[in-house]
C-alpha cells in the first residue's frame, strides 16, 4: 500500500513546544511535527492485511481501507499547509514540486519490486505464475492495476495464486488519487477569498465527492461479484476523500472545541469500534459491507486519525506510539508491496509447512525483504541522493522504466497452457 507522508520530525538537538490543541482553522497537519501514533496505525492497518492474506485474519483486509483514509488525511493536510503559506507569500501550489515528491517516494521501491518479482517467478515460478506476472506488469508500472483487472474480470475474492501482483490494485488507487485531487485542491484554494473560506470549499468538495462515491458504490453493486466496486477507482474515492475532510480547517475547528482529554477518550471509542469490526468481518461476506458498511468503517477511521492528529498523548496515542507498531509502520509501504509476491512464490507445497508455521516464516521473509528495500532504495533516493531531483532525477526514473521495460521484453513467455495441466490427473481421469 501506498505509504502515505507524514510531517517532518524537528532536527535532533532541537526543542519543540507542542501546544495543547490546534490553534483554531488549522488542521493539526499544519504543524511540523510528526505523528508517532499515525505510524502506528500503519503498522495496524498492515499487520491486518498481512494476517488475511495468509489465511489468518478475515477481517485484515480492512486495513486497506484504513491505508486510504490516513493518505487522504495526510496528503491533504501537506497540499493545505503549502496552499496556507502560499497565500501569505503571494506563491502558489507547486505541483509539479508534489508529485516529484510522491514519485521519488514511490516509484524506486516498486520498480525494483517488480523487477524483482518477474525475476523470482521466471527463476522459481510454474508457467501460469510467469505468464500472469509479465501480462500483469505494464499495468503496474502504469498504476492502472486495478482497472486491468476488473476489466480481465479477475475477481479478487477468488484471486488465483499464480497472480503475484494482484495486491498492487490499492497502489494504483492511491496513484490515482494522487494525480487528480491536488488539481480540485488548486482549483478550490484559488477561487477568491481568504484561507478559512478556500479550505470550507475543500472540505465541502470532499464531502460531496465521499456521497457520490458512496452512491455508486450502492449502484454498481454486484451480488455474485464484488470486484468492480471493491477495486474502482470511483468507487473506494470516498475512503481517501473522508480522510481528506478530515484534514481540512472546519473540522480541525470543531475537534479543537472538544480539548485533548476529550478527544483522546473518542479517540480510544472510535479505536474499539474498528476493532471490533475487524474481528466480526469476513471479506466480502461481510454483512452491508458494500452497501455502507466499508463506507461507515472509513468514516469512524477518518475521526479516529483526526482525534489522533489533535490528541495524539491519549491512552490509545500511546498505546499505537509503541516501537513495535511504529516500526511495521515505517516499513508498510515496502512490507505491503513485498508480501504478496512472497507469499505466492512460498507456497505450502514448496515450504512443506502449513498453518501458523507457515505464516510465521512468511512475516519473517516479508520483513526482510521490506527492511532491504527501504535501506538500500527508499531511504537512498529520498534523503541521500541529489541526482533524483529536477532533470537528473526525470532522466533516471526514465532509464529505469526503459530498463524494467528492456526486463520485461527479454523474458521469455510460457507457452499457453505449459505448466498449468496436471498430466498425473488428467491420466488418472482417462483411466476411469
Amino acid at each position: 500500500m501506498s505509504a502515505p507522508p507524514s510531517p517532518p520530525s524537528p532536527p535532533r538537538g532541537t526543542h519543540r513546544r507542542t501546544p495543547a490543541a490546534s490553534p483554531a482553522g488549522s488542521s493539526p497537519t499544519s504543524r511540523t511535527r510528526h505523528i508517532a501514533a499515525l505510524d502506528g496505525l500503519r503498522g495496524v492497518a498492515v499487520l491486518g492485511v498481512l494476517l488475511f492474506h495468509a489465511g489468518c485474519f478475515a477481517g485484515g483486509f480492512l486495513g486497506v481501507d484504513l491505508f486510504f483514509v490516513l493518505s487522504g488525511f495526510l496528503i491533504t493536510g501537506l497540499l493545505l499547509k503549502e496552499a496556507r503559506a502560499a497565500r501569505e507569500t503571494a506563491g502558489r501550489i507547486r505541483l509539479g514540486a508534489f508529485w516529484g515528491r510522491r514519485a521519488r517516494r514511490l516509484s524506486p521501491a516498486l520498480i525494483v519490486m517488480v523487477a524483482g518479482t518477474l525475476l523470482l517467478t521466471w527463476a522459481c515460478g510454474g508457467g501460469p505464475v510467469r505468464r500472469q506476472a509479465l501480462k500483469d506488469a505494464p499495468w503496474v508500472v502504469a498504476n492502472l492495476a486495478n482497472w486491468h483487472f476488473i476489466a480481465d474480470q479477475a475477481g479478487y475474492w477468488q484471486a488465483s495464486a499464480t497472480q503475484v501482483f494482484s495486491h498492487l490494485w490499492s497502489i494504483a488507487v492511491e496513484e490515482q488519487f494522487y494525480l487528480v485531487w491536488p488539481l480540485f485542491i488548486v482549483l478550490l484554494v484559488r477561487g477568491g477569498g481568504n484561507s478559512e473560506r478556500a479550505e470550507r470549499r475543500v472540505a465541502a468538495v470532499a464531502a460531496a465527492g465521499a456521497a457520490l462515491s458512496l452512491v455508486l458504490m450502492l449502484v454498481l453493486r454486484d451480488p455474485v461479484d464484488s470486484t468492480r466496486v471493491y477495486e474502482g477507482t470511483d468507487t473506494r474515492a470516498f475512503s481517501l476523500l473522508l480522510g481528506s475532510l478530515a484534514a481540512t480547517a472546519p473540522v480541525a475547528r470543531l475537534l479543537g472545541r472538544l480539548g485533548d482529554r476529550v478527544l483522546g477518550r473518542c479517540a480510544l471509542i472510535l479505536g474499539c469500534a474498528l476493532a471490533v469490526y475487524w474481528f466480526t468481518a469476513d471479506g466480502q461476506k461481510t454483512p452491508g459491507l458494500f452497501q455502507g458498511g466499508l463506507f461507515l468503517h472509513a468514516l469512524t477511521a477518518a475521526l479516529l486519525i483526526a482525534c489522533l492528529a489533535h490528541a495524539p498523548r491519549g491512552p490509545l496515542g500511546r498505546a499505537l506510539a509503541a516501537p513495535p507498531l511504529r516500526g511495521l509502520g515505517v516499513l508498510s509501504y515496502s512490507l505491503y508491496l513485498w508480501h504478496w509476491p512472497v507469499y505466492v512464490l512460498l507456497s505450502e507445497d514448496r515450504l512443506g509447512l502449513t498453518g501458523w508455521c507457515r505464516t510465521a516464516v512468511l512475516l519473517a521473509v516479508s520483513l526482510a525483504a521490506a527492511w532491504l528495500s527501504k535501506v538500500l532504495v527508499e531511504d537512498p533516493v529520498r534523503f541521500r541522493a541529489g541526482w533524483a531531483h529536477g532533470r537528473t532525477g526525470a532522466a533516471a526514473f526514465l532509464a529505469a522504466l526503459l530498463a524494467l521495460t528492456a526486463l520485461w521484453i527479454l523474458l521469455p513467455w510460457p507457452e499457453l497452457g505449459a505448466g498449468s495441466v496436471d498430466l498425473t490427473q488428467l491420466t488418472a481421469a482417462d483411466s476411469r
